[in-house]
C-alpha cells in the first residue's frame, strides 16, 4: 500500500510540473491553449498571471517531492497530506470558479492519493 501512495503521489507531483510547463513556458502555444480553453489574445493578455500560476503549482509539486523524500518518513507523510489537501482545495476552488474539468484532472487524483496515504 506504501508503494502505491508514493506512486500516486510522484503522479499528482508531476502533473504539477506539466502544469507549470503549459503556464509560465507554453501559455500562447496551441497545445496550452487547447487545454485551457483560452484563445490566443487572451493567452497573450493574461501571459504573465499564468506564469505566476504555474510557479504556484511548480510550489505544490515541490512539496509533494518533499515530502515522498523527507529523510523522516513520519514527517514526510504529514508533508505529503497538507500539499495533497492544498491541491484539492486548489482544484476545488479552480473548478467552481474556472473550470469544471479541473475537479477532474486536478482534484481526482490528488483525492485518490490522500486516499492511499492516508491508509497507510
Amino acid at each position: 500500500m506504501t508503494i502505491i501512495a508514493a506512486i500516486l503521489v510522484a503522479l499528482v507531483a508531476v502533473e504539477h510540473i506539466y502544469i507549470l510547463i503549459l503556464e509560465m513556458f507554453m501559455w500562447t502555444t496551441p497545445r496550452a491553449l487547447k487545454a485551457f480553453g483560452t484563445t490566443k489574445a487572451f493567452a497573450e493578455e493574461s501571459k504573465s498571471l499564468a506564469a505566476n500560476q504555474g510557479l504556484y503549482n511548480g510550489f505544490l509539486a515541490a512539496g509533494l517531492f518533499w515530502g515522498l523524500f523527507y529523510p523522516d518518513a513520519a514527517v514526510g507523510h504529514q508533508i505529503q497530506l497538507f500539499f495533497l489537501c492544498c491541491v484539492l482545495v486548489a482544484a476545488i476552488y479552480g473548478g467552481v470558479t474556472a473550470k469544471k474539468s479541473i475537479l477532474m484532472v486536478q482534484g481526482l487524483p490528488a483525492l485518490v492519493a490522500l486516499a492511499f496515504v492516508l491508509l497507510t
